[in-house]
């Protein structure tokens, strides 16, 4: 016994969808996971400057838009 040509084919047309889908979706992992890497690098910079700037002018905020800054404790 078989299933009609029809029926095959539209099953066989599924599956290749959900394949493709699959792996768009593993590429977009892919992706995520090297902009969770750029992320973190960009992170650790950041801290770095902090640091820096807080050798220099001690504890502070400073106000990302004007450059100002508020001594902290």
């Amino acid at each position: 016994m078989k299933i009609t040509d029809k029926e095959l084919e539209t099953l066989k047309d599924q599956e290749s969808k959900k394949n493709a889908i699959f792996q768009k979706i593993g590429l977009l992992e892919a992706e995520k996971h090297s902009f969770l890497h750029a992320l973190a690098e960009v992170q650790n910079e950041q801290q770095k400057t902090f640091i820096a700037i807080e050798d220099k002018y001690g504890k502070i905020e400073v106000n990302l838009e004007d450059g100002s800054y508020t001594e902290t404790n």
